[in-house]
């Protein structure tokens, strides 16, 4: 990492986006170029003058130590107003080709230069006026490069869970913030028209253990129902605080503000139309005049906020961002995050505090950066409000679940998050409970504040999915079996496997997933890459040890500790060993040429995981008991992934989580998702092996490949993103769900999204292939992407409709017979 920037000038900073610009021109004064008297970039985004936190004219130089930028006397570049900047400049062009890092979306800091000219052009960068300690460092941009890039902060610790301090945001009597527990949210799924069944609703949900509840107000009826709502709880000793959720209608938000404690405002679909996923050449006085239409329709809202004392969240959604947004940042966490700044800093010009943010999408790796990059920003700004966290359209059972504690899940492992909601396609009072239990996880991680000794992290990429592949076995010579199948490149699963399942062979190869020709097993899409046996079997025992042949014979791993490969040796099975027995050489009794799998920790003493070095490992299985309390088996993991980059190393690692007997199986789900999930979204490992001894198998391997898919790295089946309903919905989500499984759920590689309607626009369908949406009452229109290509079908013909058009676009194959 390189060293802080220890000048005791004044502090500035510097939008990376700026840089991209700012080195360029410096890659010109080098190579004696000429300068652009224009901006290369045809989207460069025009100034925002509304912002309190920045000013213009501040005069800086970049601190250079790098040999090849002695050259440059100074910094010079076309005057630059106080604004927004997109994260990349398309129209840049350069012979320099280590300037293209045009995702970059950090800031660094600069020092305060006096002011330098260059012929008619001068120096004028974005200041920030409350910068906070330690908001960023340099370091090359890749080992030996001259370019000096940012490592940008965004939680409070990188070690251990820290929760991240935030301001106190009161909704009514419930207070949310760094100070109070993590709150707990649904939403109705009820017709807001109809008062008395949305006040049982609500009543349920508050039972259930419910901070607050959510209520769709699409129009003035909704919202004149909305009194009614309010006035009945209240009379009935329900004072859980209401929320109104806003979409397309500033006037209703206006009308319900006066009742309802809280506002939702999507800043997609507020002021602007209805995205049409048009790329749009703005010049600069379109996109400031969409700017001051934003004010001026928005601005009211604040206000009313502020007399009536209400609360606000600001909430983006990655399938509803404007085309002004996505012509300039695309459909990406950067313009979520410019989406909801817009909003900000017109609530901040009108000193208007009582907001949090969320950074919503079905993908929980776009969910985590989004946040992730929110909060980064927050920090350069020295902002200070409340997360809401969720994964929108997660779905029902176990994948809604697993999905959501992927995404939250690593976020409250980062000490990030101050509300939550499991969004799934079920009755909303069935979210309050797993809602609980990751709260429960997130709550308990900070308050021990999990983790480990202090480390430089220096490679893991935290705001862009870069995947640390390790390097998967490859066949040496003089080997009688394939070794090369016990890894899968795409995220491997492993499974424990007893002494009682080798009594029925072809029952276990059924339940590893394994299809069978004639009794004998074959590997297919979803199959278990390795298994792990405690305890091998008896020398005597031939019809277990065949079966293990078998196994071993279709490339499929078993994984043995070295005592019992020691005293009853299975041919070709590979050795668990750990970090002492590595030491003392205890391996080397094996007979040459025997595969190692390696069993440790990751917070252990850098001399003792000096041994790596010297050995050949098939793969690593990371494992922290499950009774720790204050190791946190993220940082140790990240700790681990740390030391292998330092050294070179690039074993494949297995997450391997232990659970006790008697977990129950929402908490099993969410520790998987948030524990393991939260280091394969960061792209740091190669597979799971999860472990419960009074579980059923076939959960366990199911919910491990769910986890893998859940990361978006092995699909084995059909993806579907579905929303959890509520009072927009034009259909039973839950039943049409169930149907559209039924026939669908083979299809690994396709995603489907079943929407009960298109508030949100096109861009719902965002992360999915086909599209089932409400468009009318009995009425189902047909998404291919983002594109509508069949509407107004009649809700009996409708699945029959999808698959066809499933079929229409070559996805379609048949179920498999069943055996």
């Amino acid at each position: 990492m390189a060293k802080r920037n220890r000048c005791s000038k004044n502090i500035c900073l510097v939008p990376t986006s700026h840089l991209f610009f700012f080195f360029y021109i410096i890659s010109q004064i080098i190579q004696n170029s000429p300068i652009y008297s224009e901006n290369p970039c045809k989207k460069f985004p025009p100034p925002i003058f509304s912002s309190p936190d920045l000013s213009i004219h501040q005069f800086a130089i970049l601190s250079f130590k790098s040999k090849p930028l002695h050259k440059v006397k100074a910094l010079c570049c076309v005057e630059m107003a106080t604004g927004a900047v997109p994260a990349s400049f398309p129209g840049l062009k350069s012979r320099d080709s280590s300037l293209g890092f045009a995702k970059s979306v950090d800031f660094v800091r600069v020092c305060d230069f006096k002011r330098t000219k260059s012929g008619r052009t001068r120096i004028s960068v974005i200041r920030n006026q409350n910068p906070g300690p330690d908001i960023a460092e340099l370091q090359p941009a890749s080992e030996g490069s001259p370019l000096l890039v940012p490592r940008q902060k965004y939680c409070e610790s990188l070690n251990k869970t820290v929760r991240r301090k935030t301001r106190t945001v009161m909704v009514g009597n419930v207070a949310l913030g760094s100070e109070h527990p993590i709150r707990i949210q649904t939403m109705t799924t009820t017709d807001t028209k109809d008062v008395a069944g949305t006040v049982e609703q609500v009543m349920r949900i508050a039972d259930k253990g419910a901070d607050i509840v959510r209520i769709t107000v699409q129009g003035k009826r909704e919202a004149d129902a909305c009194f009614e709502i309010k006035n009945s709880l209240v009379q009935k000793n329900y004072n859980i605080p209401l929320v109104a959720d806003i979409h397309f209608a500033p006037s209703v938000a206006l009308r319900v503000a006066e009742c309802f404690d809280k506002i939702r405002v999507n800043p997609g679909n507020f002021a602007d139309r209805r995205a049409q996923f048009e790329q749009i050449e703005y010049t600069d006085e379109e996109y400031q005049k969409e700017l001051e239409h934003i004010e001026e329709v928005f601005t009211p809202l604040v206000e009313k906020c502020k007399k009536y004392g209400r609360a606000m969240r600001i909430g983006t959604n990655h399938g509803s961002l404007s085309d002004r947004i996505m012509s300039y940042y695309g459909d990406s966490p950067r313009g979520m995050v410019e989406s909801a700044f817009e909003f900000a800093r017109i609530c901040r010009k009108l000193d208007y505090h009582n907001f949090v943010f969320s950074m919503k999408a079905s993908n929980p790796v776009v969910m985590v950066q989004a946040y992730r990059l929110l909060v980064a920003e927050m920090y350069v700004h020295g902002w200070d409000y409340p997360l809401h966290l969720g994964v929108t359209e997660a779905g029902e059972g176990e994948d809604g679940r697993m999905k959501s504690a992927i995404g939250i899940g690593t976020l409250l492992q980062d000490g990030l998050g101050d509300t939550i909601r499991v969004s799934l396609t079920e009755p909303p009072e069935e979210e309050i409970d797993p809602c609980r239990r990751m709260a429960n996880l997130g709550v308990r991680a900070a308050q021990l504040q999990q983790g480990v000794a202090p480390f430089e992290e220096k490679h893991r990429h935290y705001f862009d999915f870069q995947r640390r592949s390790g390097q998967l076995p490859t066949q040496k010579e003089g080997e009688e079996v394939d070794y090369r199948g016990v890894l899968h490149r795409d995220g491997s699963v492993l499974m424990s496997v007893s002494l009682d399942q080798l009594k029925a062979p072809e029952l276990l190869y059924r339940s590893l997933a394994a299809k069978l020709v004639v009794g004998m097993p074959f590997k297919d899409l979803a199959t278990v890459d390795s298994i792990i046996l405690r305890e091998l079997p008896p020398v005597d025992d031939s019809e277990a040890r065949l079966a293990l042949k078998r196994l071993i014979d279709i490339s499929m791993g078993v994984i043995t500790p070295l005592s019992e490969q020691l005293t009853k040796p299975l041919p070709n099975a590979m050795a668990l060993v750990n970090l002492k027995e590595l030491s003392t050489g205890a391996y080397k009794l094996l007979p040459e040429g025997t595969r190692l799998v390696v069993s440790l920790r990751g917070d252990e003493p850098y001399e003792e995981l000096e041994i790596l070095k010297d050995i050949d490992a098939t793969m690593l299985l990371h494992s922290i008991p499950y009774n720790e309390d204050k190791i946190g088996r993220v940082h140790a993991a990240r700790r681990l992934f740390e030391c292998l980059s330092e050294n070179a190393l690039n074993f494949p690692v297995i997450h391997h989580v232990q659970f006790p007997n008697g977990i129950h199986r929402d908490d099993l789900v969410i520790n998987a998702g948030t524990n393991a999930g939260a280091l394969l979204v960061d792209g740091l490992g190669d597979g799971v092996l999860l472990e419960a001894p009074d579980q059923d198998f076939d959960f366990l391997r199911n919910t491990s490949f769910n986890l893998l898919q859940g990361c978006r790295m092995r699909n084995t089946k059909t993806e579907y993103v579905s929303c959890p309903s509520c009072g927009r919905t034009l259909f039973d989500l839950q039943e049409i769900s169930a149907q559209i499984r039924e026939k669908t759920s083979h299809l690994p590689g396709v995603s489907i999204a079943i929407m009960g309607c298109i508030v949100n626009g096109p861009g719902e369908m965002a992360d999915a292939d086909f599209g089932y949406v409400g468009g009318a009452p009995g009425k189902i229109d047909l998404y291919v992407g983002k594109n509508v290509v069949k509407r107004g079908i009649a809700m009996e013909h409708a699945t029959d409709a999808l698959i066809q058009l499933i079929k229409d676009h070559g996805r379609w194959v048949d179920p498999p017979a069943e055996e």
